[in-house]
Order: structure tokens, then C-alpha cells, then sequence
């Protein structure tokens, strides 16, 4: 067992590792959650429906879509907080060298649909760069601090969420309150230095933005398989909870598995929307209409008076693409979770915990709203279209990363070690 915190194996607990190559042995499964299980795939079924029938296909398709997300999530427990984490601390580089597999994924799948012009539903796919400038370094270094003190990122939050993980609920709650707190001082943040975005394929074309992204994913495998030799970290898997067909919905997925369901699901949210997938503007539109709904008046601040902000503040969530997305995820992985056995609500939280988990979400929430996105909308999203913007989030996010792990101890947070063994 690894000299992790008390604390931190509370938070921890339920989210059983993906299995090291080389495990043989299985660890035994859980009983079947019945009412979670229950309770889930009838939300799931019904929401699916309704929003079908009600508000069309594309809606319809993006909340199946995102059930599909939460289950892939969960089951390969895949991390972009851990990755950066366990690389930064003890130069493991297997998580990154996972992301690599599914931002190549996404990259091939997107460029194909992008190429072809063809979406589903009659979408047309159009990608864009994000602008560059201080607010997207700014933003990125921000929304990294608060992924080593909320415990999780935007994708990470919402299936944490969805598998009944009480810290994370917290980080959430403070997620959509940094959302919140930015489109109300949008203000400030409006206006900061910046440059027009630069996207590969305006210049090399499609088929040379794709080489350009592949050779340079496959540099960062071979830089982590470097420094991973030099550092030699401890292991960090564990035995799959389920063997055989069994493990597809019962157990846990190998990380690279899940890298790769993930990369075609990213590519699905471009083929039926015509647009990325997206996490965190989602949380700023809940936030904002839950202070309608008390009587407050966010449509009169700056933020939701831009025509396509305005138009998203007044229209159903069942419309707005994050926000089906987002809830398609934690139903999926509630479903997932509860099938597995996995789903349990911890009650026991340590206050300095909670503190870390609704600091580290406020952070998150201004974070992702300064760079225009988050580990997902900017850092997947931009450097699977061969936008320059994910890159520079991913090196600025690194950076966030060595700082939030300076901050950990002091919330009683545990941070990996070269002498811990794997738990």
C-alpha cells in the first residue's frame, strides 16, 4: 500500500486503478448496485427519449453520446489530473503517453469527417483556432492548480460525479460557481493581449496537419519513455476487477483501451454536432440559470449579452451541446458504476478536503472560461484540429500542474513519491 493520506484515500477509494501490464490476477468484483443501477439507466432512457422526440436527433444522438463517454470514462478511469500528476512528481509518463493515443485517435477521426464534410444529421464539421494571448496561459497554468486540489478535471468531475463520489461533488459545485463568478466579472477579463489563433490545416492542409500532429504526439511518447527509464517511478495499477467479456461492463478497462473509445467518441461529437466536444461552458450556463431561477438577472451582464451567449442563456439546456454531453457522462457513469459495484457515496470528508475539492473547482471555473476551454475544449479539442492553442494549453497546464502540486500538502493532500509502492 502506497503512504498515501487518510484523506486522500477516502476521495480515492472507489476509482480502482487500470491494470499494469503484467497482472494476472483478478481482484474479486462487487455485487451488482441494484437501485443506483436502477434509478440511472431509467434517467438514461427516458431523458434520451424525450430529448429525441422533443428537440430533435442531433440532441438526441449528443446525450447518447455522452452516456457513452461516462462509461468509457469510468471504466478506464481515464485521467488527465493523475497524468500530469504522476509525471511532474515521479516522471511516469505511462497517463500522458495514453492522452498521446487519444489525441492521435481524435486527430485522424476529425481530420477524415472534416475532409469528407459529411455529419450526421445534416452537420457540416468546421474546426477553428483559438486565439493565443495571455488569457489562454493565464487560464491553462489556473485550471491546472485547481485539477491537483479539486481532485479531478472537467471530464474527470463529471463522471467522479456520476460514480457517487461525494469530494467531487464539492469540486463541481465550486466549478460552476468559478464559471459563474468569471461572466460576472467578464469585464476584467475581457480585452487582455492576445493574437489570432493559427491552425495547421489553413496552411499545410489537412493531410500535412495530421502528419504534423501524429509526429509530434509520437515525440512525446518517445520523451516519457526517456525520462520514465531515467526516473524508474514505482508502478501505479492494479488486477482488473473482472475477466473476460465480463470485464467490458465490469470491470476495469487498460488505459490505452480507453484512450481509444474515447478518441472515436470525440470524433462522435464532431460528426453529429459539427462541432468539438466541450466540458465547461456548460457549467457557467447552469450556474447562470440557477440565479434566474431565484430571481437574480445574469442576462443583463456583459457576457450573456454577446448574441450567441444570450441566445444559449435563453434557450432549454436540452439544446446547448456541452450540456447534454455533460449529463449524457454522468449518467453513463452511474450506470457504469453501478454495474460494476463500484457505486458507494462516501460521506466522510475531511475539511480540509472539502476546501481543497470547492477552491480547486473555483479555480477550474475561471480557468477554463480565461483559455477558452478546458483539458477538453482547449487541449483535446485544440490539438486534435491542429490548432496551436492546445498545444500551448497543454505546456501552461504542465506548469499549473508543478504549482498545484506545491499546494497539495498544505490541504492535507498526498503527492506521489519515488519510494511509494503501488496500492
Amino acid at each position: 500500500m502506497s503512504a498515501i493520506r487518510r484523506d486522500e484515500r477516502v476521495s480515492k477509494s472507489f476509482l480502482r486503478p487500470a491494470p499494469t501490464s503484467g497482472s494476472t490476477t483478478a481482484a474479486a468484483a462487487e455485487p451488482v448496485r441494484p437501485a443506483p443501477l436502477a434509478i440511472a439507466a431509467i434517467l438514461a432512457i427516458g431523458l434520451s427519449w424525450y430529448v429525441w422526440h422533443t428537440y430533435g436527433a442531433v440532441s438526441g444522438a449528443l446525450l447518447i453520446v455522452g452516456l457513452l463517454l461516462g462509461a468509457a470514462l469510468f471504466h478506464s478511469r481515464f485521467g488527465f489530473t493523475s497524468a500530469w500528476r504522476q509525471l511532474i512528481s515521479v516522471g511516469n509518463g505511462a497517463g500522458l503517453r495514453a492522452h498521446a493515443l487519444l489525441l492521435g485517435t481524435a486527430a485522424t477521426l476529425i481530420a477524415l469527417i472534416v475532409v469528407s464534410g459529411a455529419g450526421l444529421f445534416g452537420s457540416t464539421p468546421q474546426v477553428s483556432a483559438g486565439p493565443i494571448g495571455i488569457a489562454l496561459f493565464a487560464g491553462a497554468a489556473l485550471f491546472a492548480i485547481g485539477m491537483q486540489l479539486g481532485g479531478a478535471c472537467a471530464s474527470g468531475t463529471l463522471f467522479a460525479v456520476g460514480s457517487g463520489q461525494s469530494t467531487i461533488v464539492l469540486t463541481l459545485g465550486g466549478f460552476i460557481a468559478g464559471s459563474v463568478l468569471y461572466t460576472w466579472a467578464f469585464p476584467v477579463f475581457d480585452g487582455w493581449p492576445e493574437v489570432p489563433g493559427f491552425l495547421l490545416s489553413e496552411h499545410i492542409g489537412w493531410f500535412g496537419s495530421w502528419a504534423s500532429t501524429i509526429a509530434a504526439l509520437l515525440l512525446i511518447v518517445l520523451l516519457t519513455r526517456i525520462v520514465q527509464a531515467r526516473r524508474t517511478p514505482p508502478p501505479t495499477g492494479s488486477a482488473p476487477t473482472a475477466t473476460g467479456l465480463a470485464r467490458i461492463w465490469r470491470g476495469s478497462w487498460p488505459l490505452l483501451v480507453g484512450a481509444l473509445v474515447l478518441g472515436v467518441l470525440a470524433a462522435a461529437v464532431v460528426l453529429v454536432s459539427g462541432g468539438t466536444w466541450g466540458v465547461t461552458f456548460a457549467f457557467a450556463l447552469w450556474g447562470s440559470k440557477l440565479l434566474q431561477l431565484v430571481g437574480l438577472h445574469p442576462e443583463a451582464w456583459s457576457f450573456w449579452q454577446d448574441p450567441d451567449n444570450a441566445q444559449a442563456l435563453a434557450n432549454p439546456i436540452w439544446v446547448d451541446k456541452t450540456s447534454l454531453t455533460n449529463i449524457g457522462i454522468i449518467l453513463g457513469a452511474a450506470i457504469a458504476a453501478a454495474a460494476a459495484g463500484a457505486w458507494k457515496i462516501h460521506t466522510e470528508i475531511p475539511w480540509r478536503t472539502a476546501v481543497a475539492a470547492i477552491l480547486g473547482g473555483i479555480l477550474m471555473g475561471i480557468g477554463a472560461r480565461l483559455a477558452g476551454g478546458c483539458n477538453i475544449g482547449a487541449y483535446l479539442g485544440g490539438i486534435s484540429t491542429g490548432s496551436l492553442h492546445g498545444w500551448l494549453w497543454g505546456a501552461f497546464a504542465l506548469g499549473g500542474t508543478w504549482l498545484g502540486l506545491k499546494l497539495r500538502p498544505l490541504f492535507g493532500l498526498g503527492v506521489p513519491k519515488p519510494t511509494d509502492s503501488a496500492c
